[in-house]
């Protein structure tokens, strides 16, 4: 989109002075926030210390595509041809399935986690720097792309150096990840964050509605709150820790929120610079100079075709020969080892006793040290924690796996866990990401949800007529070390006697849904407030003192006394008032 504005200035603009004019203009017609989120110096494009504490990068920071949006804002109702500004109707739509996978995800991150208030919009800013929009909408019914979408292999040369996790599953390199799909997951972060997101139970990186499900929830781990922009910012750099692609995804997303359109499937404008294309990463125009201090980025050009042409199509050019003497023996680059290729194993790094009641969460967390064979430790190493098992325990945020880099004493502190509803044991498995060795298993443990003290929350005395009904109702109060317990099991039973905590075969009873007698009720829970009102209580023909125990997990204990007497009969004073 900015090469094709650059194709349209070549006809009018040969010189430098108009090519920088037109990028002013370029800039000034972007998004509001360009001061925060415009066009950075090369210098700019160092991760960030946010990002570099986060979860890597769902893309291994693999190239992307560097476009523009148009000068103008979308046409709702595009004609065929170029639209406003010069720019064709196509260029400012997105691909009909390509758009419903994205809104779909938006409702199903609405759903599931509406404390990140993720924008569809966002997901479309995304899509449309990784892929183009699924290469224009080149997806199949079902939103499969009809042919693979694949990064280049991260194998050091210019990206990241990420060795095969996957043995070639997703992106068939046995020796080297890739990005892979219109969302461009590499494969150790698919593994985690992958979801079936059209129902197929597949779990398919290159499905538009699997990756845009996955991108939502990968977006929105952390507790991260889209509407806020520091928390924005975060989740974009760590899709892809870099500065300028922060910006470039900031400018579609205000680009989309002004509104789109939907265009065929397969109709989308592919677009036509990359970040690996040997130049800085931002677009430029004919005849305009590079920006000082810019780095050339190194990495191959995408689908270059086979023979060169010759400018104007007019046949192909000569190769040119080989700069190196024939029988000059080449010599391998020489391979820096990078952290991760240093870890032999991982050693526990003073994890605590990890026990947490079910829906609290852990007091203590895992931390897990990189090292050496000689145990040094290794800094900058990304360590993945993952809770294996039938389970419903997750790290804060609700994810079932985090990844953390080692800081400079080579430890790796997960995320703090938040137990279930699921009592029992929980593992916790701690691998080296890029890395096979040994993965390093934590035992926690969650207990049933417990009380410590019971009080009444009345103080109205319990009394009854024989054969009557009592006029309250009993209602506790669970606290457990002053906080209010709720959700706590707990059990009430009219018992015998303050020494023998059998039921009472005579006195007060409640009732079951058939009428008949219980004395014993079990299976009771204290409400969100540590609030339990019992059922009516009833009495039989006899009379005396009786007692209700009400018992809870954790141990707490509240004896309630009852009592079944007749009433006193008097005669009413002459002078009584009809109020009295």
């Amino acid at each position: 989109m900015a090469a094709q504005f650059g194709r349209r200035l070549r006809k009018g603009a040969a010189t430098t002075a108009v090519a920088a004019v037109a990028v002013a203009a370029l800039s000034a017609s972007q998004a509001p926030g360009v001061n925060d989120h415009g066009r950075q110096t090369a210098a700019d494009a160092t991760p960030s210390p946010e990002a570099s504490a986060s979860d890597g990068s769902a893309t291994g920071n693999s190239p992307y595509y560097t476009d523009l949006p148009p000068l103008k804002s979308p046409n709702p109702s595009p004609s065929t041809g170029p639209g406003p500004g010069g720019t064709d109707a196509t260029e400012a739509g997105i691909p009909a399935t390509v758009l419903d996978a994205y809104k779909k995800a938006e409702t199903a991150l609405r759903e599931a986690k509406p404390g990140c208030n993720l924008p569809w919009q966002l997901l479309a800013a995304i899509g449309r720097v990784e892929s183009g929009q699924a290469r224009g909408g080149r997806v199949d019914a079902d939103g499969t792309t009809i042919k693979k979408i694949l990064g280049p292999q991260l194998d050091g040369n210019g990206f990241a150096l990420i060795k095969d996790t996957d043995d070639g599953a997703y992106d068939g390199n046995s020796s080297y990840d890739q990005a892979v799909g219109p969302m461009q997951f590499i494969p150790s972060t698919w593994a985690w964050a992958g979801r079936d997101g059209n129902g197929d139970g597949k779990k398919d990186p290159n499905n538009i509605y699997d990756a845009a499900l996955a991108a939502g929830h990968y977006l929105c781990r952390n507790n991260w709150d889209l509407s806020q922009q520091g928390d924005l910012d975060r989740a974009i750099l760590s899709y892809n820790n870099s500065r300028e692609y922060l910006n470039l995804v900031m400018r579609w997303l205000e680009f989309y929120r002004k509104g789109t359109h939907e265009v065929p499937d397969g109709a989308g404008t592919l677009p036509d610079n990359r970040s690996d294309d040997g130049a800085s990463p931002t677009p430029t125009i004919p005849g305009a100079t590079a920006p000082a201090g810019s780095t050339p980025r190194p990495g191959p050009k995408p689908e270059k075709p086979e023979t060169p042409q010759k400018p104007g199509g007019g046949g192909t050019t000569t190769p040119k020969p080989p700069t190196t003497p024939p029988g000059t023996p080449s010599t391998p680059p020489a391979t820096t080892p990078t952290p991760t290729d240093t870890v032999d194993h991982l050693e526990d790094a003073g994890t605590a006793k990890l026990t947490a009641m079910a829906g609290d969460t852990f007091g203590k967390r895992i931390s897990t040290r990189a090292e050496t064979e000689a145990g040094k430790a290794v800094a900058k190493v990304r360590v993945r924690f993952t809770i294996v098992g039938d389970t419903d325990t997750t790290f804060t945020g609700g994810e079932s796996v985090a990844t953390v880099a080692t800081n400079g004493s080579g430890v790796a502190v997960a995320p703090a866990l938040q137990a279930g509803e699921k009592t029992g044991a929980v593992t916790v498995r701690a691998t080296v990401v890029g890395r096979t060795v040994p993965g390093l298993d934590y035992k926690a443990t969650v207990t049933e949800r417990a009380a410590d003290t019971l009080v009444r929350t009345g103080d109205a005395a319990l009394t009854c007529a024989p054969s009557g009904e009592f006029a309250n109702q009993v209602e506790v109060k669970a606290t457990y070390d002053g906080a209010v317990a709720d959700g706590v099991a707990a059990t009430a039973t009219l018992i015998t006697s303050a020494d023998d905590a059998t039921a009472n075969d005579k006195g007060p009873y409640f009732k079951d849904a058939d009428g008949k007698t219980l004395r014993t009720l079990t299976g009771l829970k204290t409400d969100a407030k540590g609030l339990l009102k019992l059922p009516k209580l009833y009495a039989d023909d006899t009379t005396g003192t009786f007692l209700l125990r009400i018992t809870t997990a954790g141990g707490a204990t509240l004896t309630v006394e009852l009592t079944v007497a007749a009433a006193e009969t008097s005669s009413p004073s002459a002078s009584a008032s009809p109020s009295a």
